[in-house]
């Protein structure tokens, strides 16, 4: 007979995908950091800025 073994659900991130995942987030942080800080984006901040403390 065979045992009946308790196989829990893959419910959590393995290695591999905590790398991808990893890679993901850095990858999106330096097109954002690149975005944010052109010198377009931060004239257009330092407009809103200046106008909201009017």
């Amino acid at each position: 007979m065979l045992s009946h073994r308790f196989i829990p659900p893959d419910g959590g991130m393995n290695t591999a995908e905590y790398a991808v995942g990893t890679l993901a987030a850095v990858a999106f942080a330096g097109v954002l950091y690149k975005v944010l800080t052109s010198n377009i984006i931060q004239t257009a901040l330092a407009t809103i800025i200046q106008r909201a403390l009017k």
